[in-house]
């Protein structure tokens, strides 16, 4: 199976130098990836280096903590937006989630939706499944999906761990088909991304993309 389609390649390290981006980009095009995804103080370098292909610039909003307001996200899905972001992943607030704030999480997915939507562009909600419990998880799903965002996406990749299999699993289960699935963090090798995909992942958050698509077909 040829996964490359899936894969949003993905460098997101504080040292990343421009060179590491045009050539991230460079490779993504080659390759026939989804997407690349980047820190937003490097977006517009990769909106340029993408220009003209099928690869999507995508961004990171309140990345990796997720602790900011819903007005600050909206702000700055804003700006990446005009910046030319296709695709932004989001981090919920994960303080509220364990506050039981429920309104919190809700009023900021539906402020940055809406600023996405209008823009055609497409939302994917980091939830950070390793901080999670069951019940918190199912909660923020389905505020996700009701709040109009696309994907749920499992990890930051920043955490004490990335995705697992169950985490898929669970949230497939959670939101059926109404909404699409992005998996990440610790995603290495060929075998376990095609088990992800499998579970009912849609998307591969990889900062090794080249590597998981050895045994690719």
């Amino acid at each position: 199976m040829n996964i490359a389609p899936v894969i949003d390649s993905t460098l997101l390290k504080a040292d990343a130098t421009r060179e590491d981006i045009v050539n991230l980009c460079r490779e993504a095009i080659e390759l026939s990836f989804a997407a690349v995804c980047v820190n937003p103080v490097r977006l517009e370098t990769v909106v340029s280096a993408l220009l003209g292909s099928k690869v999507a610039p995508c961004t990171v909003i309140a990345f990796p903590l997720g602790a900011v307001s819903p007005e600050d996200k909206a702000r700055e899905a804003g700006r990446v937006l005009e910046i030319g972001a296709r695709e932004i992943d989001m981090v919920i607030n994960i303080g509220a989630v364990k506050d039981r704030e429920w309104a919190i999480v809700a009023d900021e997915i539906r402020q940055v939706a809406r600023k996405v939507e209008d823009a055609g562009a497409i939302l994917k909600v980091i939830v950070e499944t390793a901080l999670l419990t069951r019940q918190e998880l199912e909660q923020v799903c389905y505020i996700a999906r009701d709040e109009g965002a696309d994907y749920i996406k499992t990890s930051t990749g920043f955490s004490t761990r990335g995705v697992s299999l169950e985490d898929v699993q669970l949230i497939k289960g959670f939101v059926g088909d109404d909404m699409k699935i992005k998996a990440s963090g610790g995603i290495r090798d060929y075998r376990f991304a095609l088990q992800l995909i499998e579970a009912g992942a849609n998307r591969l958050g990889a900062s090794n993309a080249r590597n998981l698509l050895k045994d690719s077909i």
